[in-house]
């Protein structure tokens, strides 16, 4: 049985600028023919990443259960070995010519070409592989005369090495059991076959309505400056917008569980941290500057078994348009909760939705709750009933 959990949420953002493009711009796009704001899926699940650290570091998951994105793998090779008791020097080179085996190449300044995302434990058993064939991890003549030519296989120093030992750094490749890992899932350009599909999907974070991009002037004085000079020392311009964002992302929690090795405790305490950290973590751009930290005002989650997910971002297809005294967010919530009554009448399988309201607009789909935890409660004994 399939089942999906889906997570909308509406968030209204005071003045920020949370996600810039390559010109420190808000990103932005058109939908519905109008401009509106943007905030990158890349963005959002980043900050969701960071959050697994954070409670990591409260021991709700053992830190072996977080990945790593990173270039510097050979570093913490590096520590691992030597640890053991290997001499670094000497680390280096078989821990570069092991990971030719599987066609990952270290650069001269210790770098891999691409930035990997591995489990820890990932990271442990490769260290494991290298330790125990530390005598066989050797370059062969043969391949010492390759190396010389202009034109050379990728990894052809690592030729003639142990069977065994690509066997054992193959098998290390198993997504090591990090959660985060599970669910934003990888891409190893050398290794496809390494490859992990996502068990969670987030889309782009969009303005529930049309924005205008507008600029702060700024100015700054030098405090070192002579009482008798006159006028600023800086000046410049910072682009912000202020919107009430509709974002949306589901989890197939099968597919959780599969990433995970079948294991379903560890599944659940995932799926609740993902939850969890799309309603409270936030991007981190231009904070200091800004400080727009705005909690979600409607937030609702819907468990559904043997269907299809619904981003329910085309309720703002057409820009919602306040005017008086109207409120913003929750003339957003109203369409979003009458675009969902739409989809369940001509569609069907509602499933079983929680949500909570602080705009108090009145109408809702499914069960309504008090607090963030007592929602997370609840959708995670729903999804976990029966299983």
């Amino acid at each position: 049985m399939k089942t999906l959990i889906e997570i909308h949420v509406l968030q209204n953002y005071a003045p920020s600028n949370l996600n810039r493009d390559d010109t420190g711009s808000p990103k932005d796009a058109f939908f519905g023919g109008r401009r509106r704001a943007r905030i990158s899926s890349q963005c959002l699940k980043r900050a969701v990443r960071e959050y697994f650290k954070e409670k990591s570091k409260s021991n709700l998951f053992d830190t072996a259960s977080i990945a790593v994105r990173t270039k510097r793998l050979q570093d913490d090779l590096i520590k691992l070995l030597v640890e053991k008791g290997r001499d670094k020097e000497e680390a280096i080179g078989k821990i570069n010519l092991a990971l030719k085996v599987v066609k990952l190449i270290v650069g001269d300044d210790g770098k891999t070409q691409y930035l990997l995302f591995l489990g820890k434990k990932e990271i442990e058993s490769v260290a494991n592989a290298i330790y125990e064939h530390w005598d066989d991890i050797v370059p062969s003549v043969e391949a010492e005369e390759k190396t010389n030519k202009k034109k050379k296989k990728k990894g052809s120093e690592a030729d003639g090495l142990p069977e065994e030992l690509k066997t054992a750094l193959e098998k290390a490749f198993d997504g090591g059991k990090a959660v985060d890992l599970a669910l934003f899932g990888r891409m190893l350009a050398d290794m496809p076959e390494k490859n992990q599909n996502a068990a969670s999907q987030v889309a782009h974070a969009i303005s529930t309505h049309a924005v205008d991009r507008e600029f702060d002037f700024f100015t700054a004085l030098d405090d070192l400056k002579p009482e008798e000079s006159a006028g600023s020392d800086m000046m410049g311009t910072v682009e912000f917008n202020s919107a009430c964002f509709y974002r949306y992302a589901v989890v197939d929690f099968e597919k959780l569980v599969e990433n995970l090795h079948a294991d379903e405790s560890l599944a659940s305490a995932g799926l609740r941290t993902f939850l969890e950290g799309f309603v409270v973590s936030e991007p981190t751009g231009k904070q200091n500057t800004f400080a727009a930290h705005n909690q979600p005002d409607y937030v609702l989650v819907s468990i559904k078994r043997n269907s299809f997910p619904s981003n329910c971002a085309n309720a703002f297809e057409v820009p919602v348009r306040v005017k008086g005294d109207d409120s913003l967010t929750k003339e957003s919530t109203k369409k979003l909760v009458n675009k969902m009554q739409k989809l369940i009448d001509v569609y069907g399988n509602a499933g079983k939705s929680f949500y909570f309201d602080l705009v108090d607009v009145g109408v809702g789909i499914g069960e309504k709750s008090v607090s963030l935890q007592q929602l997370l409660d609840k959708v995670i004994a729903e999804v976990e009933k029966g299983r």
